[in-house]
């Protein structure tokens, strides 16, 4: 079963630079985006052979996620069931015989660290929130997480220790998510591979240069480690200042 994650920085511009080319090249059972940004009926996407899951932030162009699977999920749920959590469209669950998928568009800290604070409760509700899922099947989590774990997921760790997406307290949230039972199924294949990087600014000419961040992710509950096959970085892909990452599983039956 191949599942892929790409954070398209806007779905219209992402098809405009040949997101339907991957899409359709790359055959995945269940492709997962994150931050849409658009609004229920501004995009008409014909993909034969999958349903379709839209998740849409209040705000216009902004935030959102979608999950296009080949097999109808049981049932599908939006958000962490939690008013403050669920404004921006930010989360989708689909339950299937054997596993729960999660794709997450986690909220960025901002410049300064401006929101810190929430993404500190953020992180501990979603954590919780799969916790909960896990108790009933295993649980696969995809999408662009906003945090670089290790100093060996970015290419300047130094000058960015104090930055969002590298600062202490959100690497820490990440070390406990998988502390609670959680595999970050890149570094399970590849723990020392070095400029594996999913997102560039577009300043600077920084992926020309591979100047970039690994902040993209598929993460399995332990239960799920018999079933890994592999687990990829299309970082050739262009269409967005994210590339598309890939997990590979054993199917459950």
């Amino acid at each position: 079963m191949k599942l892929i994650s790409w954070n398209v920085n806007g779905i219209r511009a992402c098809v405009e630079k040949g997101f339907l080319d991957f899409f359709k090249s790359v055959d995945a059972d269940i492709f997962c985006l994150q931050e849409t940004k658009l609004q229920q009926g501004q995009i008409d996407l014909d993909l034969e052979g999958y349903e379709q899951y839209w998740n849409y932030a209040e705000k216009k162009g902004y935030s959102g996620t979608a999950v296009f699977t080949k097999e109808k999920p049981l049932s599908a749920s939006y958000g962490l069931n939690i008013e403050e959590h669920d404004k921006e469209g930010r989360v989708i669950t689909l339950e299937y015989d054997d596993f729960y998928l999660v794709t997450v568009y986690t909220p960025n800290s901002k410049e300064e660290l401006a929101r810190l604070e929430y993404r500190m409760e953020w992180e501990d509700a979603f954590r919780a929130y799969l916790k909960k899922l896990e108790k009933n099947k295993p649980v696969i989590v995809c999408g662009d997480l906003n945090v670089a774990h290790k100093e060996i997921d970015l290419k300047n760790p130094k000058t960015n220790r104090k930055n969002p997406g590298f600062s202490d307290e959100e690497r820490a949230k990440f070390s406990e998510l998988l502390a609670s039972g959680f595999i970050d199924t890149y570094r399970y294949f590849y723990p020392d591979k070095e400029g594996a990087y999913s997102w560039w600014s577009y300043r600077f000419n920084a992926r020309t240069k591979n100047a970039g961040w690994r902040i993209d992710y598929f993460v399995i509950s332990e239960e799920l480690k018999d079933k890994l096959v592999s687990a990829e970085i299309h970082n050739e892909i262009l269409g967005s200042d994210h590339c598309p990452v890939e997990l590979v599983i054993k199917r459950m039956v």
